[in-house]
């Protein structure tokens, strides 16, 4: 039978958010590299997903280098009570197209107070370890997010695009609420890692949910099941990762006001256990 789909979760065991979020990466220049064509339009895209009950916003340092972040100041600062703003640090992307990790703990400070002053706040709700360091314990880099964490500055900690060895290890520094790896219904290598959280109560955020090329591999179900239910792939691909497992909580990305509504309305559709079957869920 599909698993009844709860639309909200709470990280940290005090914040509750729905679990369809809206991922802000794509509000950048080409390359996610610079400014977005219409920085205007960016903004529309932002204050509308508030207006569709959107109250989970993902962005990070590395998106443009701090495009992102501005843009979503400029649009929704002051913020609403029950808005969770996310970023992540940790992970450089230079001008040259290259993400470097930096998981220094000096570096990791100095990331957060200027994510601060870009998102213009006092306290960031969710800060997530982007990437961990080859060259960097993650430990170290956790532990520099706990002690800005006592200060007030963090109020939850994440991580991003790391193992279950890397959980166990951060975890046994800090309190570890989500996670951030990549997952789809055509891309699924970190089951494992997403059944940790699962068993743990973490909340594990898909990137690339909507990931084009790894949906080709359920291209034929997915056409077929959105046709039955007068949806696109698209929705039919978010309502299964809301369907899969309670604890994923999807971020899609758009910088279109049309393509951001198709998204949230995924939400409400209903998958049947023929549907699920179809798709490879157990």
């Amino acid at each position: 039978m599909p698993r009844s789909v709860s639309e909200t979760i709470e990280l940290g065991g005090e914040t509750t958010v729905h679990r369809l979020g809206f991922g802000a990466m794509r509000l950048t220049g080409s390359d996610i590299i610079g400014p977005p064509a219409s920085e205007s339009g960016a903004r529309d895209v932002l204050q509308r997903a508030i207006e569709l009950g959107v109250d989970f916003v993902d962005t990070a340092d590395a998106y443009g280098p701090g495009t992102s972040e501005r843009l979503i100041a400029e649009a929704l600062a002051p913020y609403p009570e029950d808005l969770v703003i996310a970023t992540k640090g940790g992970l450089l992307r230079t001008l040259d197209g290259d993400w470097l990790p930096h998981g220094d703990p000096d570096y990791l400070h100095d990331a957060v107070l200027s994510s601060l002053d870009r998102l213009r706040t006092e306290t960031i709700d969710l800060y997530q370890l982007h990437r961990p360091d080859p060259e960097v314990p993650i430990e170290d880099s956790v532990t520099e997010l706990a002690a800005l964490q006592d200060r007030g500055k963090i109020s939850h900690i994440g991580l991003s695009n790391v193992t279950v060895e890397e959980l166990d290890r951060a975890t046994d520094v800090a309190d570890i609420v989500t996670v951030q790896n990549q997952y789809n219904v055509g891309y699924r290598e970190d089951e494992d890692v997403l059944q940790v959280c699962e068993d743990r109560g973490i909340g594990f955020i898909p990137w690339f949910p909507l990931s084009a090329g790894a949906l080709d591999a359920k291209r034929d179900a997915l056409e077929s099941i959105a046709a039955a239910h007068d949806a696109t792939v698209y929705q039919i691909a978010l309502a299964w990762l809301l369907q899969h497992s309670p604890v994923l909580m999807p971020i899609p990305g758009t910088a279109s006001l049309d393509h951001l509504e198709e998204n949230v309305a995924a939400a409400s559709i209903e998958l049947t256990e023929e549907d699920v079957a179809r798709l490879g869920d157990s």
